[in-house]
């Protein structure tokens, strides 16, 4: 914070020019996890997801949905995979807490009891 304040008040162009960038990259952090989130929607048809470059949608027949957890950084950690290698193209989607808004185990329950 004093860094970018100096950088402001001083006469260093290079570091307004770096704290601009940085300004710019908080910004659009901001604004892409206020709209894009939460991506997943699904309902008795199939799922969609959505994302900055659209949205897309599978019916339950061309998805496989599980949850995965591995350890990182020392913690535990749960994401849905949502596996659409029955689609054409195929792709493979992993949401974590922040995107889906909800703790993954539940939004797996919920996803496999809509799919049957």
């Amino acid at each position: 914070m004093t860094a970018g304040a100096v950088a402001a008040f001083t006469h260093d162009p290079p570091g307004r020019v770096l704290l601009g960038a940085v300004a710019l990259l908080l910004a659009f952090a901001g604004v892409y996890t206020s709209v894009a989130r939460p991506r997943l929607a699904a309902d008795q048809d199939g799922i969609t997801i959505r994302g900055l470059t659209g949205t897309r949608q599978w019916t339950w027949a061309e998805v496989n949905v599980r949850l995965v957890r591995t350890r990182r950084l020392g913690r535990d950690t749960a994401t849905v995979e949502v596996d659409a290698e029955n689609a054409e193209p195929p792709a493979l989607v992993v949401l974590g807490r922040l995107d889906l808004g909800a703790d993954p185990e539940d939004v797996v329950g919920e996803l496999l009891a809509l799919r049957t």
